[in-house]
């Protein structure tokens, strides 16, 4: 099972995608975990606003490249790299987009977990 969503970029609408490929199709691509990704730039976002925040141009490029995965999850026809992809748009905001990246991430591994709950309610085990 997969969640998808759309967030507005530059006035597009990009649909996202998470599901249980995403961590293997990023350490694919990437040769990084993406939970640690994820945490790391949670942390670093702060308060989810520029004066508070802590990120790096590392964290911006992890940012870039967690998007442009989930991103190409939801829509093969998008380009085939995080900088052709990124050409589609002329700026936006990582404290705008990122929040709802993380929260579309928790909302699929919520769903797992409860998943498991529920199927442990159902057998009794």
């Amino acid at each position: 099972m997969s969640m998808t969503q759309t967030i507005e970029i530059d006035g597009q609408p990009v649909k996202f995608r998470a599901s249980a490929a995403i961590p293997r199709i990023y350490r694919m691509r990437f040769h990084r975990d993406i939970y640690r990704d994820l945490s790391a730039l949670e942390k670093s976002l702060g308060n989810q606003d520029e004066g508070s925040s802590n990120l790096d141009l590392f964290s911006l490029e992890m940012f870039e490249n967690i998007a442009f995965i989930m991103a190409k999850h939801a829509d093969s026809s998008i380009p085939d790299t995080p900088e052709e992809w990124l050409d589609n748009f002329n700026t936006f905001s990582i404290y705008q987009v990122l929040p709802k990246l993380i929260e579309l991430w928790g909302l699929n591994v919520q769903t797992t977990v409860q998943s498991k709950k529920n199927l442990e309610l159902l057998t009794g085990k």
